[in-house]
């Protein structure tokens, strides 16, 4: 009776393994959410308006997330409140990495200076990559009778409140810009807030205001008219797409640097194997030719970092910024 039952037993197991191995799929899938990823639509918030950088930068990246995975990666301008109300939504999105967001170095100085933010964008939000890196090219109006960064200093100290720099908001990437620019090299341009970096080089034109920080690529076309110059570049070294043109921290500014990166974001609670496969596939479409040439009509550079090194990055934006605000005594809100 006892070697019957054992043989039952031991039948009843064999009989059962190809119902366990035909499982095991199933369960692995279970076991890795990322597996099957993305199976539907993904939304794709961009918090600033359509036919700004960072919308056309993430139109870019999700046109060709689509082509790489076979599911639509759908842009969502979700603008308002400086770039934060698309952010707050991604945080609290299901965190199921089927809401991702693009952000710039802008959130970075927003988290920096903010108090009232409905989010800690280090706390409640996990970077998936860095996704590219843009310097700014420091200009002025002809009438500033200057050639070198040295000489623009000199200048605003001589003539103080008779310089002007123009800004694309107070509290932004170009505010701080000016700002840094004021503190590091004790300078003397007087900020002046505009609706976007159109409305600064229209300004600029007018002589409304004399000097300002933005993408070399917008002020190129009045540089090469004669409208405007440019002194030199943000980037801590020079660009291979302006080899000519020198940095501030060569000029006369050690240690100077402004990075307007774009990045991509979701919520803290998402599985890190959805955000590895994502960082992966923006990676791979980051380093497709016609991505590089596209990304370079705007200055910009493909970086695809790691989850990891992204997360640390936006840390040390949002330390350093909040350390230019303290130590430059800045009123923003």
């Amino acid at each position: 009776m006892a070697i019957s039952n054992m043989r039952g037993a031991v039948l009843g197991v064999v009989c059962s393994l190809p119902l366990v191995l035909a499982a095991s799929p199933v369960l692995a899938a279970q076991a890795d959410p990322a597996a099957n990823y993305p199976s539907r639509p993904v939304r794709f918030i961009g918090p600033f308006v359509p036919g700004a950088g960072t919308d056309t930068t993430a139109r870019t990246i999700a046109h060709k997330l689509g082509e790489l995975w076979g599911q639509q990666f759908i842009v969502d301008n979700r603008t308002g409140a400086a770039g934060a109300i698309g952010v707050d939504l991604t945080a609290k999105a299901i965190p199921d990495g089927y809401t991702i967001c693009l952000i710039s170095a802008s959130h970075s100085v927003n988290s920096a200076t903010n108090t009232k933010l409905p989010y800690d964008l280090s706390v409640d939000l996990q970077g998936i990559t860095q996704a590219t890196s843009l310097f700014y090219a420091l200009y002025h109006h002809p009438s500033v009778p200057v050639k070198t960064v040295k000489e623009l200093i000199a200048f605003s100290k001589a003539h103080p409140g008779k310089l002007m720099f123009g800004s694309s908001g107070t509290g932004g990437l170009q505010h701080f810009a000016g700002e840094m620019f004021n503190y590091m090299g004790g300078a003397s341009l007087t900020h002046v807030p505009y609706k976007g970096t159109s409305a600064v080089i229209t300004a600029m034109l007018a002589s409304e205001v004399q000097v300002g920080f933005g993408t070399f690529f917008g002020v190129r076309p009045h540089m090469e008219a004669g409208r405007l110059k440019v002194l030199a570049i943000t980037a801590s070294k020079r660009s291979p797409a302006v080899p000519d043109v020198p940095t501030i921290a060569e000029s006369g500014i050690p240690g100077y640097e402004v990075d307007q990166w774009y990045g991509v974001i979701t919520s803290a609670k998402v599985p890190k194997s959805i955000v590895h496969k994502l960082q992966r596939g923006i990676a791979e479409v980051l380093r497709q030719p016609d991505v590089v040439k596209r990304l370079a009509g705007d200055g910009s550079t493909p970086v695809g970092s790691s989850p990891e090194q992204f997360n640390a990055h936006i840390k040390s934006e949002i330390a350093k910024w909040r350390k230019l605000a303290k130590e430059a005594n800045l009123k923003l809100h």
